[in-house]
């Protein structure tokens, strides 16, 4: 089946918000979303959105999002017959580096540095390379916690690539539980958790919420992550007081800066005790206590 690219260009900074946007707009579809350099020069970078849907909707929301970031861009299309889209989405996504870990693809696997803790994502088909300022600001609030407060258990919900959970377990080794809603993004982490060597410590699971018998025979966690909207932390709030051991912390991203307070908020009325909020591309990831 022939796919089509839409795409359009603009400076690092916006371009880095307009891809930010992309993903939130698109996240229930799916769509393969790129940001590549064009021009290092000129400051010239190309966006790209992958899709084998209705071409005329989806570039009328493109227009929208670009909108309600007061941005007027051309948007451009192409036609792509039989592309391999997830090597496509791939091609522009640099090695990036948040705390002592370093996010990758399989075509940048000679770049890790000494020292680091190396994780190989190949994410297509779910949410988190590393690239988005959630996950990486989970990334480098992850590693303070686990370091300062040495975790027996943890849990990564929401899990998406399990970029996260393989994070865990190489800093910490420690059994960790990784859920999603959706099966294709469970299946999508255990790849990874294999391609990571990660497969002795992480157990991924498709699950909603707090429902599936898992959580009660793996918990309570004492650490949890969880990545997702605004809107869901808010419902899960008060499950989550539930799945938390006493003294355990929660480290909670997906969240627009504008959100962070309603978050805060209802986790706060739970009994949880805010510790840090770091900012990050105009996303907040808040670490609470219980």
């Amino acid at each position: 089946m022939s796919q089509t690219r839409l795409y359009l260009t603009a400076g690092r900074s916006d371009a880095d918000r307009i891809f930010a946007a992309l993903e939130t707009e698109f996240e229930a579809e799916g769509f393969p979303i790129a940001v590549m350099e064009i021009d290092e020069d000129r400051d010239i970078h190309e966006v790209s959105l992958y899709t084998d849907g209705d071409v005329d909707e989806t570039q009328q929301r493109i227009r929208e999002v670009l909108a309600s970031l007061s941005l007027d861009r051309q948007i451009e299309r192409e036609t792509l017959p039989d592309v391999d889209w997830v090597a496509k989405s791939l091609e522009g996504l640099k090695p990036v580096r948040a705390g002592g870990f370093v996010v990758h693809g399989s075509h940048d696997r000679d770049e890790p540095r000494e020292g680091e803790m190396a994780i190989e994502i190949e994410a297509g088909l779910a949410f988190g390379t590393g690239h988005h300022g959630t996950t990486s600001g989970c990334l480098e609030m992850l590693e303070q916690v686990v370091r300062q407060e040495k975790p027996r258990n943890a849990l990564d919900l929401g899990t998406g690539s399990a970029v996260l959970a393989i994070a865990v377990a190489k800093l910490a080794h420690i059994p960790v539980l990784a859920t999603d809603i959706d099966p294709v993004a469970t299946d999508v982490a255990a790849d990874n958790v294999r391609l990571n060597g990660a497969s002795d410590y992480v157990e991924t699971e498709t699950a909603t919420g707090f429902d599936h018998p898992v959580f009660a025979a793996r918990g309570p966690f004492d650490l949890v992550i969880a990545n997702i909207l605004a809107g869901p932390l808010i419902e899960l709030a008060p499950s989550m007081v539930q799945h938390v051991a006493p003294g355990g912390s929660i480290i909670l991203s997906g969240i627009l800066e504008r959100q962070g307070d309603a978050v805060l908020a209802a986790y706060t009325n739970q009994g949880f005790r805010h510790i840090r909020t770091l900012l990050r591309e105009g996303w907040v990831t808040l670490h609470l206590k219980r």
